[in-house]
């Protein structure tokens, strides 16, 4: 039986690490790798974009890349060594469980049902007390501010933010895309930074969550 290519993918990776490969893929380590890991993403998302479908196959190889790449480095580890197999093995699992009406005996009546049941087992495996656990802090802060937002929705949570903006009733969106350009636009021209009053704005919007939690947890 020949190797499939992600066989062949994995044994290429593993001979430029190895001892008498490539003095580059050798000096790499975890952290020097991440710069790479978002330019491929990025990239790959440029191509979705585009719609050009064989830049979106070679895009996503090379992020297939960073994630072997990653996981032939990690079984060099000499407290927890992991290697490809044990990365496919929990993802696959994850899926399982989080599925459960695919792979179990819950009904679901439409994608918000299934999005719900994520977030509720999600929150169950991680033992989660807080609507701010697992949110990656150093992200950009439009997608911050988002995921925050976001879980604070769905924690249930009445944390209004300071001067809410007003939307008209069906607002497309093209439409929001310009307001939010707007807005940029002038508070570029007033000499602030959007990214870091955003970031700024999301973290007093964090601590607001905290605070309401640990009253909560008080009464």
């Amino acid at each position: 039986m020949s190797e499939s290519q992600l066989e062949r993918l994995r044994a290429t990776m593993d001979r430029l690490r190895s001892p008498g490969g490539c003095p580059w893929d050798a000096e790499q380590t975890h952290e020097s790798l991440l710069k790479y890991l978002l330019e491929e993403s990025y990239e790959f998302i440029d191509a979705v974009e585009k719609g050009d479908r064989v830049e979106m196959r070679e895009e996503l190889g090379d992020v297939l890349l960073q994630v072997f790449f990653h996981a032939r480095m990690a079984e060099e580890d000499g407290e927890e060594p992991f290697g490809i197999e044990e990365v496919a093995q929990g993802v696959a699992d994850k899926l399982i469980r989080r599925h459960p009406h695919v792979f179990g005996d819950v009904v679901v009546n439409s994608s918000e049902d299934v999005l719900e049941n994520w977030e509720t087992i999600k929150k169950e495996e991680k033992g989660r007390t807080s609507a701010t656990d697992g949110v990656p802090m150093g992200q950009p802060a439009l997608p911050l501010a988002s995921k925050v937002l976001y879980r604070a929705e769905k924690y249930g949570y009445e944390i209004p933010v300071e001067n809410p903006i007003e939307l008209k009733e069906g607002l497309a969106s093209d439409e929001a895309g310009e307001l939010l350009l707007g807005l940029i636009q002038a508070i570029q021209g007033r000499g602030i930074d959007p990214e870091a009053a955003l970031r700024a704005a999301t973290k007093a919007y964090i601590a607001k969550i905290h605070a309401h939690e640990e009253g909560s947890s008080t009464r």
